[in-house]
């Protein structure tokens, strides 16, 4: 039994046009490791539509590779009759090429070629023959989906979507797999008979993300401590050594990939590219900027400019929840702890001051992730925004430096100026922190220059506590159950 797909439908939507329609066409697929980008391609095209998969060999000979052509091709098409290995790739897509030629049906035939940048190994001639079965053959006839699919999206993207040579402009569809929203995360767990209320899937998603590889590993009638427990800190857990795997399996040559994410680990307000530079063995040139396209839109990374400033001091900031998770708690462990099944160790954790300051961290990222939800909850999603981030550093003793978590800038002449509080209560806004609050509105609005409205609203788990502070400096809030909402 196929087993049903969990949100993604966008994706899906976007897979039924490029089959229903009437011209041949040619997709991009690419998305982290473990995102589930062959899980999406099998399941919607469960039906005997997938005509032929393949899925390249990590680190094989051009020889082996092509003997698993032979493989898949006679098991598909010939009743598992051996076929002898083409000699070329070239021969290997004129085999297919010929078998879909010979089909009465006129039926898209759904061509799936899975972990293309193994497959494509240097010399091996991979590339030039998929440019020669597109261009020549597949690109003009009516009844074939070609997708090629890659977790290396930098490799992705610089050899297939923007190729230089005959794939040039021969894309004829993109799709990025992100992880999955919380909404998709509670959906996800909810299919697998595992019923966490909302702050508990939130601990999770702020520990590894919506990776479905990794949600898969939770297990029923336990708490989000004790699966964090199991599988960031327990003996053999699937998470203790992720990081590295990760990183190798992804980028050719890991190490300057890894050294920039370490170095937005330690700065969590984000670094423009010159801070980037100068913490880093990164080049000034192609090598920073493919470094840091590959990190983007693979989903490690995120950047925008922050409000008022330029394109040139634009900020990066780390994005993916697992990675800053194992390099602030999970390198750092003590190896006896990682020696044992069940340690305890995460909910000792969970009662520091460390803890409260990684939360609050998290918690932005996640918001961050989440503001079409948040743009929902406060009832602006029907105006064109902008969103950021600004900070103010002190020019003299006598300031103090101003943080701003999300600022969404509206197209209504209005700048709501978002605060962020992770919490298990609701947040109390004192009298301390409501005079706090009126400095930094009075700053941004002073530093910036900005005419625009300035509305405060205040994002936190279980909303803000109704007091005198509260109603006279926040106009709006959002909660984690409108983080929870579906979009279109």
């Amino acid at each position: 039994m196929v087993e049903k797909i969990i949100g993604r439908k966008p994706e899906q939507e976007a897979l039924s046009r490029l089959y229903a329609s009437g011209e041949a066409e040619f997709l991009a697929l690419y998305g982290r490791r473990r995102v589930g980008k062959t899980f999406l391609i099998r399941n919607t095209f469960a039906d005997a539509r997938l005509y032929f998969e393949l899925t390249g060999q990590r680190e094989s000979s051009l020889g082996e590779q092509l003997d698993n052509f032979a493989d898949v091709f006679g098991d598909t098409f010939m009743g598992g009759r051996r076929l002898s290995r083409p000699q070329t790739w070239r021969d290997a897509f004129s085999l297919l090429a010929s078998q879909i030629e010979g089909m009465k049906s006129q039926a898209k035939k759904v061509v799936f070629l899975d972990e293309l940048p193994w497959l494509a190994s240097r010399r091996s001639g991979f590339l030039q023959a998929l440019d020669y079965f597109w261009n020549h053959w597949a690109s003009r006839r009516s009844d074939v989906l070609l997708i090629v699919c890659g977790s290396a999206a930098s490799w992705m993207i610089k050899k297939v979507i923007h190729h230089k040579g005959g794939l040039h402009n021969r894309i004829t569809a993109r799709m990025r797999l992100l992880p999955f929203t919380l909404d998709e995360t509670e959906a996800y767990l909810q299919s697998r008979g595992i019923r966490l209320d909302r702050m508990q899937t939130a601990e999770l998603y702020m520990a590894m993300g919506g990776v479905p590889h990794y949600l898969r590993q939770i297990q029923r009638g336990s708490s989000a401590s004790q699966n964090i427990d199991r599988m960031c800190f327990g003996k053999d857990g699937i998470l203790v050594d992720e990081f590295s795997q990760l990183f190798a399996s992804l980028f050719e040559h890991a190490a300057p990939y890894i050294d920039v994410v370490r170095a937005l680990a330690r700065n969590h307000r984000g670094m423009t590219r010159d801070d980037i530079l100068q913490v880093t063995d990164l080049s000034t040139g192609g090598g920073a900027t493919d470094v840091l396209c590959g990190l983007e839109e693979s989903g490690f990374t995120g950047s925008y400019v922050p409000f008022g400033k330029t394109r040139k001091e634009m900020l990066y900031y780390l994005m993916d929840e697992y990675s800053l998770f194992f390099l602030t708690w999970i390198e750092g462990a003590p190896r006896n702890v990682l020696s044992r099944p069940h340690s305890g160790y995460w909910l000792d954790k969970s009662r520091s001051r460390s803890w409260s300051s990684w939360s609050g961290y998290a918690f932005e990222r996640v918001c961050q992730k989440h503001s079409r939800q948040i743009e929902m909850a406060l009832g602006i999603s029907g105006i064109s925004t902008v969103t950021s981030s600004w900070q103010y550093r002190p020019q003299t003793d006598e300031e103090q430096g101003v943080q701003i978590d999300l600022v969404i800038d509206r197209a209504d002449r209005v700048v709501t100026l978002c605060e962020i509080k992770f919490c298990d209560r609701p947040y109390v806004i004192t009298k301390g922190y409501a005079a706090r609050l009126r400095e930094k509105i009075d700053t941004f609005r002073r530093i910036t220059r900005t005419r625009k409205a300035l509305f405060l609203a205040m994002i936190t788990p279980q909303g803000v506590e109704t007091n005198d502070h509260a109603v006279q400096i926040v106009q709006q809030e959002a909660t984690l159950d409108d983080l929870y909402a579906e979009t279109a």
